[in-house]
């Protein structure tokens, strides 16, 4: 069979991944102030984007126009600037001011006297904003003194500060400051002594003594290498690290799982004893070193308000407030392209155009996306916001996206990162998905988060000589309808950091016997 050489066309489709699409596709997974960073951006690197007003229109710069000079000022001005005196003499500002100079200004002291001068007696409130800086006109604009006032005391400044007064000598004073460096936020040293001492081509001995030093600065129990280690020195600080306190510290993992009797056996104490130690634990700070700032708290804000409505119906809006606004001027671009001669200026003014509109549209489909999804989720959700968590339906991304006519993924970005405002609180979106639990009847699934909240519910409110086990848990739900196994009742106790029926029954009972 012989080779030859022929053309042939095909028809086909294909989806491709262009960048507005790409552009689109990352809007909608934003955060609303990862949008706010993302818009801003762009507004700096798009000369065709502009902020837009409440109102929808362009922002404006208000113009500020100069005061008029009064009518003495502009007849001075009126003449050739340089025949005017430009220091006038004294005798003219007193007849000017009305007032002798020496009641406003004292007389030029001469050098050697105005250096031996010292004041006696503090300056008034008034002296240190025009004096201490040396002239206000030397600050300039940016010059702002609320920053200086609202500066935060960061935990490594706080000990810096400490050891610049503890330690003089240079040596020790720069051990001390890469040891600060390795403290976390909680107050912990992270570092390793041997790798300290190493770096810095020092003796272990000498890195664990300026360790010890940092150790005693406030607050009580920085620098601690562990838990014990920081409950040790808060008690040795209060003088309550006798020997049964030092047993108790070192035998914490008995303490966390409630076993009284073990720690009395250990600390060789009664029932009374150790009921007051454990308190005098419980009263320590266990990480002392977030009392003071650490980074920037950010407050929750819901990208989708739910409210009632007067007909009994769910209103669904959408948070104006976290929704940048943004507009293509049209005229600048115009007024440009007239100008642009080279083909260089053309392509770059031909995408900049192309992103700011792509970039306005995005914005507004992504919060059309928002409104669509939330408002589906509500209405699978409405028994949720009337009763609460103990009505929530299970729900998964295909139903949403089915009701919608969108894609799993989209339904995925789109309630990754947002916040809906509810009766019941703010909640995530991904809130509202969860997997379903079969009824032992037959019936309507039960949510897994309700589930959840049953079993806190009867383990909350169960008797101290009463204490439910994970096959009574097993039944009583059984008895309400859903059908579910021992493992997985166990699973969802512990993710709630619930102990076993061992451990409360333990509690309980100490509690109990603490009481009479």
């Amino acid at each position: 069979m012989a080779l030859t050489p022929k053309l042939e066309f095909r028809q086909s489709q294909s989806l491709v991944m262009t960048p507005q699409l790409m552009q689109a596709i990352k809007l909608l997974q934003l955060s609303n102030m990862e949008l706010v960073a993302y818009v801003e951006a762009e507004l700096e690197r798009n000369p065709l984007l502009e902020r837009a007003s409440e109102d929808g229109g362009p922002v404006e710069s208000p113009e500020i126009e100069a005061p008029e000079p009064p009518a003495s000022e502009r007849d001075a001005q009126s003449g050739d600037w340089l025949e005017r005196d430009m220091e006038p003499s004294r005798a003219e500002m007193e007849t000017r001011l009305d007032t002798d100079l020496g009641n406003i200004f004292p007389d030029d002291a001469p050098a050697d006297r105005a250096a031996a001068t010292t004041p006696s007696a503090p300056s008034s409130s008034s002296d240190w904003s025009s004096g201490s800086s040396g002239g206000g006109g030397e600050r300039g604009e940016d010059y702002n003194p609320e920053a200086f006032l609202t500066a935060e005391t960061t935990l490594a400044d706080h000990l810096e500060a400490q050891l610049s007064v503890a330690e003089t000598s240079p040596a020790r004073r720069l051990i001390g400051l890469h040891l600060i460096g390795l403290i976390d936020e909680a107050g912990y040293f992270t570092g390793d002594i041997g790798q300290v001492a190493e770096q810095l081509a020092t003796s272990r001995e000498e890195v664990e003594d300026v360790l010890r030093l940092i150790q005693a600065f406030e607050p009580t129990g920085v620098g601690a290498r562990g838990l014990a280690e920081c409950l040790a020195l808060q008690l040795k600080e209060r003088d309550r690290y006798d020997p049964a306190m030092q047993a108790l510290v070192e035998n914490l993992e008995l303490l966390a799982k409630h076993d009284r009797n073990a720690l009395k056996r250990v600390c060789g104490v009664d029932a009374a004893d150790i009921a007051d130690m454990i308190a005098e634990i419980r009263r320590l700070d266990p990480k002392p070193g977030l009392a003071f700032g650490s980074g920037v708290v950010h407050p929750l804000v819901p990208d989708v308000y739910v409210r009632p409505g007067p007909d009994g119906a769910w209103l669904v809006e959408l948070n104006s407030e976290t929704l940048p606004r943004v507009l293509v001027n049209q005229t600048y671009h115009a007024t440009v392209a007239k100008v642009a001669k080279s083909a260089e200026d053309k392509s770059f003014l031909a995408e900049c155009l192309q992103s700011a509109s792509w970039l306005t549209r995005s914005l507004d489909q992504r919060a059309r996306t928002i409104l669509k999804v939330a408002s589906e989720i509500v209405r699978q959700q409405d028994a949720f916001l009337l009763h609460g968590v103990r009505h929530l339906r299970p729900l998964n991304l295909r139903t949403v996206a089915d009701a919608i006519g969108m894609h799993e993924s989209t339904v995925s970005r789109v309630t990754s990162n947002k916040y809906i405002s509810t009766p019941r609180g703010v909640v995530e979106m991904k809130y509202f998905f969860s997997s379903a639990i079969s009824a032992s009847g037959g019936g309507e699934a039960h949510s897994a988060e309700s589930v959840r909240h049953r079993i806190k519910a009867l383990i909350d409110a169960e008797a101290p000589t009463d204490i439910l086990s994970d096959d009574t848990l097993v039944q009583k739900l059984k008895e309400d309808g859903i059908d579910i196994a021992r493992r997985t009742v166990a699973k969802y106790r512990e993710g709630m950091n619930i102990p076993s029926s061992v451990q409360r029954r333990r509690e309980k009972m100490a509690l109990r016997s603490e009481a009479n």
